[in-house]
């Protein structure tokens, strides 16, 4: 038996969220139908007005609501002379789970991976430069996944980093090779920043 066309679309979608093959996508798709249309509308419209209500923070490529700066960079309590480079926002909610780093970020937004056919120019790195530049910014923290691809954009943006007056450091205890900073605990993280070190 097939779904409609209509069913077959929303699957699609749904496959391409992080995790969720044929099948889950499959079993949301359903659990959708089985809401009442006012519901079913309510959703849609969530999803359509993303857009409009979502916006990157100019400083640092988080997400934040239009025109405003996020909650970090906006926070006079943070210390604006450190910056965390993370690869995407599920990272950046991952150090601040951990509750030790209380600097500001930037979001690349991807990673230099050129068999998936990246080569770092759709990444935030104007933007990093920028803020290397920025005499108020002392340290730059390179916390990026440490597999293949993470440690290559990592050694790639220690170069581009070299010409500034920044001390540029990575995360060191607890993370292991090949891991993804996103799945690190809270407890984890907290380690690796108390003991990043140069890079």
């Amino acid at each position: 038996m097939e779904f409609p066309p209509a069913v077959e679309e929303l699957i699609g979608f749904l496959k391409q969220l992080p995790g969720v093959g044929r099948r889950g996508a499959e079993r949301m798709a359903l659990a959708v139908l089985e809401w009442d249309a006012d519901m079913q509308k309510d959703f849609g419209s969530v999803i359509s007005s993303l857009p409009e209500k979502t916006a990157l923070c100019p400083d640092c490529g988080a997400l934040s609501l239009p025109g405003k700066k996020c909650d970090v960079c906006g926070d006079v309590r943070r210390d604006h002379s450190q910056i965390c480079v993370v690869e995407t926002m599920s990272q950046l909610f991952a150090v601040e789970k951990g509750n030790y780093y209380h600097g500001c970020y930037l979001v690349l937004g991807g990673r230099i991976s050129p068999l998936d056919g990246e080569d770092g120019s759709s990444l935030n790195i104007p933007l990093l430069l920028q803020r290397a530049a920025d005499p108020e910014t002392k340290e730059i923290i390179l916390a990026l996944s440490s597999d293949v691809e993470g440690r290559a954009t990592a050694a790639f943006l220690a170069e581009k980093l070299a010409e500034f007056p920044v001390k540029v450091t990575r995360p060191a205890l607890g993370l292991p090779a090949g891991a993804n900073l996103s799945y690190a605990d809270s407890a984890t993280i907290a380690a690796a920043f108390s003991g990043r070190t140069g890079v």
